[in-house]
């Protein structure tokens, strides 16, 4: 079964890649681009290279909100990362009160108008607690009632061998005439996995001549230089001030260094 994969608010493409490079030792079964949306310019045009540098017209440059969703091919598969800016904790958490909280509605318009056979639809963990647990509850009332039995859970990557605490809610929908139930994957097998930043950093090692080994250690050298001369950091505040993130962040590296237990 070669699956089609539709995607709203693509961003550059990681799901898209994820999806497409999915091996589950079966050549019979595969995901495959059909098209994508995102309203960032540039993002589209990352997305074309990444993903589908044949076919760049099935990536649409467009609002959501303005964009025909009825013109679009018939699809097997949907994802769609909707806008976290009204549901993360270091926002205001408007939830759907916020500019950007109800645009989750448009990837429930694309599962009526499509009926793809499954889904992927993800955000952040505050999303769990918008508008007092009502946004989570509302969004996914609104799937189901699409024609899909869904399989929500919040999975902590760190506790999948990520060397990242990058917590997200991923809901997995399934068209509710197929019998096939999805099961969250345990993260038992991770255990015993290195996953600290340190190890994902120096194994294996990054060469000398690397580009980003280049640029990490000019933009070092320019910001300490910037530090000591008053008049550059006067003429260019904003490099300035993105070289001092550089530094705090340096300093504070060894609080991201300790690995995390498999809890959940």
């Amino acid at each position: 079964m070669i699956f089609k994969l539709g995607e709203l608010f693509c961003g550059p493409g990681g799901l898209a890649w994820g999806a497409t490079h999915a091996d589950i030792g079966n050549p019979e079964y595969k995901i495959v681009h059909a098209w994508a949306n995102d309203y960032d310019e540039n993002t589209c045009k990352t997305y074309r290279r990444n993903i589908c540098p044949d076919v760049p017209s099935s990536v649409y440059h467009a609002d959501v909100r303005k964009f025909d969703l009825t013109k679009l091919s018939p699809i097997d598969a949907f994802a769609f990362g909707f806008p976290c800016n009204d549901y993360s904790v270091v926002g205001e958490q408007k939830g759907m009160d916020g500019v950007y909280g109800p645009l989750y509605s448009y990837g429930v318009k694309v599962l009526k108008l499509y009926q793809p056979q499954w889904f992927l639809a993800e955000n952040v963990g505050g999303l769990r607690n918008a508008n007092d647990g009502k946004a989570f509850t509302k969004i996914l009332d609104e799937m189901r009632k699409a024609g899909y039995k869904l399989y929500p859970n919040l999975y902590k990557f760190e506790n999948y061998g990520i060397p990242q605490a990058r917590h997200r809610i991923i809901i997995v929908g399934i068209r509710n005439d197929i019998d096939v139930e999805f099961k969250i994957p345990s993260c038992a097998p991770y255990a015993k996995i290195d996953n600290t930043c340190k190890t994902a950093i120096e194994v294996p090692p990054i060469g000398a001549k690397r580009i980003h080994s280049r640029f990490a250690r000019k933009s070092a050298a320019e910001y300490f230089r910037r530090k000591n001369q008053p008049d550059l950091q006067k003429a260019r505040p904003k490099q300035t001030r993105i070289y001092s993130y550089w530094e705090r962040g340096r300093r504070n590296t060894h609080l991201s260094l300790g690995r995390t237990s498999c809890a959940d």
